[in-house]
């Protein structure tokens, strides 16, 4: 599965989310407008020199940057727990992933994957027991069809409380719930921990797994493999960096990081290879 960032993506997020124009960049980089225009529609660029002077102006790491630019890096192949089923979804062509976290016949979704029927028609397959679905944040492609779940099974929504009025469709308040960060939610014998992760939405959220063989953390939009989902708004971007270097990255290297779109990564490999951040 390629990166869901490509280097425009990373330029773009990077530079709005500081509130700089492309005239800004242009005058901190002496590269030409035009040029940083061209390379966030996706031009490639041309030499390593561009892209350390981009990385210095908008304080991104240049090799990991470089290694994405110019290298093609993509992270390694991560091997599923056989207790997480990945829901893939499409919203007219672009793809979103949601999860379905499983254990003595019990199950919790993690975000929908803009994909209901095929959550369903797992649950039923497997036959496991829905006890609650847990939303990373309140955007269509991760929340849609939970109108769809709740029909079949009444249980608690977990949202981040600044998201609900994100939802396209609300679940009765009783069955909404906004989870406390830390806060525990047991399916069979594994627990799913909230942490909360405000940055890509204000009421962001991550669902950690702390599984002795295959821990894992379910991070929505907040991370992706070599980028960050975009700082909505973006006067939330300072803040979305401190989430994923304080609450994500601090965990150890083996955990997996499930984002809701690209492939899955490591917090090894970001701490290595994602431009954003630094390594402490």
């Amino acid at each position: 599965m390629p990166l869901e960032d490509d280097f425009c993506d990373i330029l773009k997020k990077s530079r709005v989310g500081q509130g700089l124009s492309v005239s800004d960049v242009s005058k901190m980089t002496g590269l030409s407008a035009d040029e940083i225009s061209s390379w966030e529609r996706g031009e490639p660029v041309r030499s390593r020199a561009e892209v350390q002077a981009l990385a210095q102006a908008l304080g991104l790491r240049a090799e990991p940057l470089g290694q994405i630019a110019i290298d093609q890096w993509e992270p390694q192949a991560q091997r599923q727990p056989a207790w997480i089923h990945t829901i893939q979804g499409s919203v007219g062509g672009y793809g979103v992933q949601g999860y379905i976290v499983h254990d003595e016949g019990e199950a919790v979704v993690i975000d929908t994957g803009y994909n209901a029927p095929a959550i369903i028609e797992a649950l039923e397959r497997y036959r496991l027991r829905l006890v609650g679905i847990c939303l990373t944040h309140g955007h269509a492609d991760h929340a849609v069809g939970i109108d769809q779940l709740l029909t079949r099974q009444e249980v608690p929504v977990y949202l981040g409380g600044e998201d609900v009025g994100l939802l396209d469709w609300r679940p009765r308040s009783e069955l909404l719930v906004e989870p406390r960060d830390g806060q525990v939610i047991t399916v069979g014998r594994r627990a799913v921990r909230c942490v909360a992760t405000p940055g890509h939405t204000p009421g962001g959220m991550c669902y950690q797994v702390d599984d002795r063989d295959d821990p894992v953390c379910f991070v929505g939009d907040t991370l992706f493999a070599g980028s960050i989902g975009r700082s909505n708004p973006s006067g939330l971007y300072a803040a979305h960096l401190d989430s994923v270097r304080m609450r994500v990255l601090t965990l150890p290297p083996q955990y997996g990081l499930l984002p809701g779109h690209g492939p899955a990564t490591t917090v090894a490999e970001e701490r290595g290879h994602n431009p954003f951040f630094s390594v402490e």
